[in-house]
């Protein structure tokens, strides 16, 4: 759905999507690789105003529970929420978007390069 070089990654392991003052937030394929199979996924709530930085939601794999962080401020506009009666969708396809931000200003997150850096290994 997204190119990767499109997208903005914070040190947590969430992609976004900047579209105007809306934010599509994800998981990147590095965080997919390094939880396993996910089973399980707690999003914000629609309307729920989240935080750079706090925790907004876990999601948890056959190896592990992690907490996602949000990497924007703002309120949420939309969950996904195919993503959250089937989780298993972003062990094939991690551009699948968790939620929707309507952002109060847009972050410095890392681009593509940097991430790819951040993440190697």
């Amino acid at each position: 759905m997204f190119d990767e070089s499109d997208l903005v990654y914070s040190k947590e392991h969430e992609w976004v999507f900047i579209d105007d003052d809306i934010a599509w937030v994800g998981i990147t394929k590095y965080a997919v690789k390094k939880l396993g199979d996910i089973v399980y996924i707690d999003l914000p709530s629609q309307d729920a105003l989240i935080v750079q930085g706090e925790c907004v939601g876990e999601i948890e794999s056959t190896k592990s529970v992690s907490e996602i962080y949000s990497p924007v401020s703002g309120r949420v506009i939309a969950v996904n929420e195919d993503v959250i009666s089937s989780p298993g969708l972003l062990n094939s396809d991690s551009s699948v978007w968790l939620f929707k931000a309507e952002c109060e200003n847009i972050p410095e997150l890392m681009d593509w390069g940097q991430y790819s850096e951040y993440t190697k290994e």
